[in-house]
């Protein structure tokens, strides 16, 4: 069985619903699934159409030429005698349908028409077994979500069977088990929390929600609702697939476009990032070398920039200025740009090779980061960015690995602590520092290739690091727990945590998956940490660049 996550997101304490509700399935929802489904159902329709015409133009010609040629073989066939022996078969008639005899037909699910259906089981009368009101409260506490919970979405393929798996993190109770989880269409590469309810009936539009939105091979951005469960359609579909009020003649002449347009993505969704200050903004990125910011009030496209010449790959808005958009892109290119003046050229900084990552630095807005296909991250002052990307030079440079720098956070409560990780399966903890960075521990999970590593956004639980990768568990690391981290941070590291370094490693994961690997990951994390004192440090650190 094959497995992996591709993306991570944490969501933080209080934003989800104590008791999350069940899908209710009636005639408004069905209506709307209907018109979405029909879109899909008629794109469908439309491909069979050109490729029957394309197949009759091209087997045309030989269609003509095997009219004019008798068959030898249908010759020959029609002089075949059937066998005596066979006759009394009557193997001639055996596909025919059979005649119909006197009595009545009996159809599959009978006369469905006199089916009466009732809302609740205690009004129908033909149910005597009543549901247990016990039964139906132990679902529910089930169900509960405490306000010292948080919420992890892991992004997972399983035997090319894409989800997204809601996880429920009991920081209290070293507790990390699946709460719910959500079909997806095509394999996820990205996923945002967003605190604003999208296309949620009878709740005011600029309410607190707690939403998520999904990024896919496909190029429509799915937006769902995490406080309910056992959905089956999302709440809105951002691109082509949500225009369900889109007329027929219009959607025809655009299907076939894959050329790069103003309204919606025509390629895989690689990034996301919503705007915490204008709650109803989302930033998208794909590979169709745009980047579009929708409105979730409309759920439209209100703005697509096209500053960048290869895929764009990630996003993340300004902390202080909130309508500066930081992206980067396969053009080994990162940008400044300011979303209000989508016709001016956005600064530029540029990078050895590949773009994988940016991030603000929380701490200091006037530098963000930017990890590279190398394994390289870079460290720039915005302040010194121009719009030639050659010109603009990095504090600091750092070959954090030896492959790709797959991702990387910046922890939003620690000043200074950074977490990277690679396809090279290792998670790297780092101090920055007015000196540069210099590296705290080195350790492998046993995740496979890292794919996602991310610190949970609460003060409660600031130490805590959600790390995932190419074989398919997620594990939340106590780095608080570590004695190079108590010795970078000790004066950060919470009072519990102090100690003679005897304090005990805390990694946990889901019951079954470290049922069958947490021995492993013992002896994996005990070989693989590599202090600042270790051959790590001195390999890293020789290869870091003041310019």
């Amino acid at each position: 069985m094959t497995s992996m996550i591709t993306s991570t997101v944490w969501v933080p304490r209080g934003f989800a619903a104590p008791f999350p509700t069940k899908y209710q399935f009636d005639e408004e929802e069905f209506e709307r699934i209907a018109n979405l489904a029909k879109l899909q159902l008629d794109d469908a329709k439309e491909d069979l159409e050109e490729a029957e015409e394309e197949e009759a133009k091209q087997g045309k010609g030989s269609k003509k030429e095997q009219k004019e040629k008798p068959s030898k073989e249908d010759d020959e066939a029609s002089d075949i005698e059937i066998d005596d022996d066979l006759k009394e078969y009557d193997l001639e008639h055996y596909d025919d349908d059979d005649e119909a005899g006197d009595g009545q037909p009996m159809a599959m699910f009978g006369n469905i028409k006199s089916l009466a259906y009732y809302e609740s089981n205690e009004d129908d009368p033909y149910i005597t077994l009543k549901d247990d009101a016990e039964d139906e409260e132990e679902d529910r506490e089930d169900l509960q979500i405490l306000a010292t919970d948080n919420l992890l979405l892991a992004a997972k393929v399983e035997d090319e069977l894409a989800h997204l798996e809601v996880y429920v993190y009991e920081d209290s109770a070293d507790n990390l088990y699946v709460h719910h989880d959500i079909m997806l269409p095509a394999i996820p590469l990205c996923v945002e929390w967003l605190d604003i309810p999208v296309s949620k009936p009878g709740v005011e539009k600029d309410a607190i929600g707690n939403f998520v939105a999904v990024g896919t091979f496909d190029p429509d951005i799915e937006i769902w609702d995490l406080d309910t469960i056992d959905c089956m359609y999302p709440n809105a579909i951002l691109g082509q697939g949500g225009n369900a009020e889109e007329d027929s003649k219009k959607k025809k002449k655009k299907k076939k476009s894959k050329r790069a347009n103003d309204e919606y993505h025509v390629d895989a969704v690689l990034a996301l990032a919503a705007n915490r200050k204008h709650r109803n903004l989302l930033a998208s990125a794909s590979a169709d070398k745009t980047v579009k910011l929708w409105d979730l009030h409309t759920t439209k496209c209100a703005q697509s920039y096209s500053y960048h010449t290869d895929k764009v790959c990630a996003l993340a808005w300004h902390q202080v200025e909130s309508t500066v958009l930081l992206s980067g892109s396969y053009d080994r290119t990162a940008a400044i740009a300011d979303m209000r003046a989508p016709g001016e050229q956005p600064l530029k900084v540029g990078v050895e090779s590949d773009v994988e990552n940016v991030r603000w630095d929380p701490h200091n807005p006037n530098f963000f980061y930017v990890s590279t296909e190398r394994g390289i991250i870079h460290y720039f002052d915005a302040r010194n960015a121009s719009r030639d990307p050659c010109s603009s030079k990095a504090v600091w440079k750092l070959q954090a690995h030896d492959e790709s720098v797959s991702s990387f956070d910046l922890n939003p409560v620690i000043p200074g602590f950074m977490a990277t990780g690679s396809t090279d399966k290792t998670v790297k903890l780092w101090n920055i520092s007015a000196e540069g960075p210099s590296l705290v521990v080195s350790r492998d999970f046993g995740v496979g290739k890292v794919f996602s590593t991310s610190f949970a956004p609460d003060k409660e639980v600031a130490f805590r690091l959600a790390v995932a990768g190419s074989k398919g568990t997620v594990s939340i690391w106590d780095t608080s727990t570590n004695a190079g981290v108590r010795k970078a941070f000790g004066q950060r590291v919470p009072t519990k945590a102090e100690g003679d370094g005897e304090v005990e490693d805390r990694l946990v994961g889901v019951e079954d998956d470290e049922s069958s690997s947490s021995d492993d990951e013992e002896e994996e994390g005990e070989g693989e940490d590599e202090n600042e004192d270790g051959a790590a440090l001195s390999h890293d650190g020789e290869s870091m660049d003041e310019d």
